[in-house]
């Protein structure tokens, strides 16, 4: 949060010092990008040996600004000349190794070849996301010792290495919106841009919003903007401080449509800047009548994606559902013993219930009213996970389809027909069963992705949706290093995850959306194992253990009993 404050100051600063005049014919121009700008790099200290020079090279290549000139040079003059790396980044953790390659003698006194091993936490690949990949790292690079005395690199790598805390250092994480028709809301995708000159960072940011979504989000939201709106001019700041946002080749769009790219653009501008923004489409405002905007202007079009403050969640005890509101069991026969109820999962609007029953030796779904009787779905199986909802569709109306995994292994959707009935229709989630066993599945809130847990270990995928089918598409696991044992998962915000595990040491954490980082809770009054968790916006995080339920809302909190716990209670806020 410190960081991000100073880069704000830093940015609002500069706003009110700038003073870019507009030309008659405004023209987007390079300047103020990272990788752009001019920089004189001393050169490295005298004297220092091979593998120095290789773990500097890995040290100062997180640092994106002038063309890499800080990692340049370490290069010989040819290299320096002609090195153009690749988009992207390999990140790879903090400890890492250089050795001399003893494997292959150059029989040159002049020449070396260092090994950098380490292991891969994942890469920036080209459109700025971040994917996580675990596994060793290993590169070789050739040095000749100079006329000068000083040995250089001669085969510099196209794809750069950077360790964790480099990374973390030099690069921003930007939650970039996007809009999803399925449920009307913005969704995040987690971006990174580089951190300096922090006067572009607006600017580097519209240039993801150009873009489009990443890879593993494409065909899960829409693109506003498309391929043909580009920006009129660079982003850049007025003498009052307002930053103009210019576009171009808009073209004949409706009102609803530009209004939803104004929002597109101010949502994924928030984090970076505090200013005004004015839009502008082909020289007049993108908005008819709204040409200045901040975010408390939008509308709430993410009001659905979060539980109503009058939802208090609930929970299973012993085959009953009850509120966690006030412990008191739910009308009907989910809450009166009528059925079995194995787990259950409340519609995000709060109006639907589904319940897993136990049943002549089998688990059935039900489906229905909350305080109803619950319709019979013809779908059981040796075990079903918990019930999990898609959110309310625009417009209005009430949840209607509803997601579980039968017997680890086939994902199964069920939506309501036209009569009525809860039926069981087709889902593609080959991409998802194809890792293992599924013991949980949660779907986001905003209808986008869900994330599972297979085979012990937290994996999310996007979810796309056409006219005719729905597929699981980018299921990437999370954190397999350290999360090797996960036995529950669900959403605290659109880009954060609560997991519970078995572990003793890692009882309960937080992990953002890309697996980028992971952050522990404190354990304090826990009893391991931790069986049950549930999480949503504005909520406070809760979690099951052997001796009841359990409540924090911060990282740092100690856990403190639920108001109304007890024992053998598996909770779930709606969703």
């Amino acid at each position: 949060m410190k960081r991000l404050l100073a880069l704000l100051a830093v940015c609002l600063l500069l706003a009110g010092c700038a003073n870019i005049p507009l030309e008659s014919q405004p023209v987007v121009v390079p300047g103020d990008k990272a990788g752009q700008t001019p920089v004189d790099v001393p050169e490295p200290e005298a004297g220092i040996d091979p593998l120095t020079v290789a773990r500097k090279f890995v040290r100062t290549s997180a640092e994106p600004g002038a063309a890499n000139a800080g990692a340049r040079v370490y290069l010989d003059d040819e290299a320096r000349r002609t090195w153009k790396p690749s988009p992207g980044l390999t990140i790879i953790d903090d400890t890492f190794g250089t050795v001399y390659e003893t494997s292959v003698p150059s029989g040159d006194p002049s020449e070396q070849v260092v090994t950098v091993r380490g292991f891969k936490l994942g890469t920036l690949s080209p459109d700025s996301a971040f994917i996580p990949q675990k596994g060793d790292y290993a590169t070789q690079f050739k040095l000749r010792k100079q006329q000068n005395g000083q040995w250089r690199i001669v085969n510099p790598p196209q794809d750069l290495a950077v360790i964790e805390t480099d990374f973390s250092v030099n690069y921003f994480r930007v939650p970039v919106s996007f809009y999803s028709p399925d449920s009307g809301a913005f969704v995040p995708d987690l971006r990174y841009v580089a951190a300096k000159p922090q006067s572009g960072l607006p600017g580097r940011v519209m240039d993801l919003v150009l873009q489009g979504p990443s890879d593993g989000l494409k065909g899960a939201v829409k693109d506003l903007l498309g391929d043909q709106i580009i920006t009129d001019t660079n982003v850049r700041s007025q003498d009052d401080g307002t930053l103009v946002v210019a576009l171009a080749k808009v073209g004949e769009l409706s009102f609803a449509d530009r209004s939803l790219i104004a929002a597109q653009i101010v949502l994924s501008l928030q984090t970076v800047t505090l200013s005004r923004i004015r839009l502008l489409a082909d020289g007049a405002p993108l908005v008819p009548g709204h040409e200045y905007w901040r975010a408390s202007e939008l509308l709430a079009y993410n009001a659905s994606v979060a539980p109503s403050s009058d939802l208090n969640g609930l929970m299973t005890v012993n085959g009953r559902v009850r509120s966690l509101g006030d412990g008191a069991p739910v009308d009907g026969p989910a809450g009166n013993g009528g059925y079995k109820v194995v787990s259950a999962a409340q519609s995000v609007d709060g109006k639907r219930l589904a319940v897993v029953e136990e049943r002549d030796g089998r688990q059935w779904l039900r489906v229905g009213e909350l305080g109803r009787d619950l319709g019979s779905v013809d779908l059981f199986g040796g075990s079903l996970s918990r019930p999990t909802w898609r959110p309310v569709a625009p417009g209005g109306g009430v949840s209607s389809e509803v997601w579980t995994v039968v017997d680890h292994t086939t994902v199964a959707r069920v939506t309501l027909a036209a009569d009525g009935r809860w039926v069981n229709t087709g889902v593609d989630a080959t991409a998802l069963t194809g890792i293992g066993q599924i013991t949980e599945l949660r779907l986001s809130r905003d209808g986008s992705r869900l994330a599972a847990v297979v085979n012990g270990q937290l994996v999310i995928a996007s979810i796309v949706r056409t006219a005719d089918s729905v597929a699981l598409r980018s299921p990437r696991a999370l954190q397999e290093r350290e999360l090797k044992d996960v036995v529950d998962v669900d959403w605290a915000t659109q880009d954060h995850l609560i997991v519970a595990t078995s572990s003793t040491s890692l009882p309960v954490v937080k992990v953002p959306l890309d697996g980028q980082r992971m952050d522990t809770f404190n354990s304090s009054n826990l009893t391991p194992p931790v069986h049950g968790v549930t999480a949503a916006p504005n909520k406070p995080n809760l979690v099951a253990d052997a001796g009841g339920l359990w409540v924090a809302s911060e990282l740092g909190e100690v856990w403190r009993p639920q108001a109304h716990t007890v024992t053998d209670a598996d909770p779930f806020y709606p969703g």
